[in-house]
């Protein structure tokens, strides 16, 4: 596989991760280092294991799997999102924020942005190319621009609080639809 073919591929795996890291930010502004590490580290675990998975399965489980991952990434990212904008309405003090770097909340966003990873495994296992070296590349592009995006998006909600938070929220149910649309379409 040519580089500048993998790592427009790794960019593309990555746009979830960004956004979803952005919508995170918001929440947790200030973000600290050790968030930053955990989603980082998750978020580029689960896209360089995926496409490996996707690879290892070939083509006997694809059938399988394209039926209902778009379902699954859309309630997941509607859930978290839903939670989000839910979050943004409660008072200060009743408000028990949620770290999205965290727990099982943590795990289903790993998953949900990077189904996509495991169709991209599943197709370079059917035109026969080793997956090391793209799976490598996939993980530490998602990590990288996972931090970014948290980054980001801890800035600017610094800077507009609560409107943020449900724009975030929106967007990740917006990444979840967009998923579905794209599947059912």
């Amino acid at each position: 596989m040519e580089p500048v073919t993998l790592i427009f591929i790794a960019l593309a795996l990555a746009m979830d991760a960004f956004a979803v890291a952005l919508a995170a930010g918001v929440a947790l502004h200030p973000v600290s280092k050790r968030q930053l590490f955990r989603l980082g580290f998750h978020f580029g675990l689960f896209q360089g294991l995926m496409p490996i998975i996707g690879w290892l399965a070939g083509l006997s489980v694809q059938g399988l799997i394209s039926a209902y991952d778009h379902w699954l990434a859309f309630g997941l990212l509607s859930f978290v999102g839903g939670k989000m904008i839910f979050e943004a309405f409660q008072d200060d003090e009743e408000k028990q924020k949620t770290d999205p770097t965290k727990g099982a909340t943590m795990v289903m966003l790993s998953i949900a942005t990077s189904i996509d990873a495991l169709a991209v495994g599943l197709s370079l296992a059917v035109i026969g190319v080793t997956i090391w070296t793209p799976a490598l590349v996939i993980a530490v592009t998602a990590s990288a621009l996972t931090v970014v995006g948290m980054l980001l998006g801890g800035k600017i909600g610094m800077i507009w609080g609560k409107r943020v938070e449900v724009l975030g929220g929106l967007l990740l149910i917006g990444i979840g639809v967009k998923i579905l649309v794209e599947h059912l379409g």
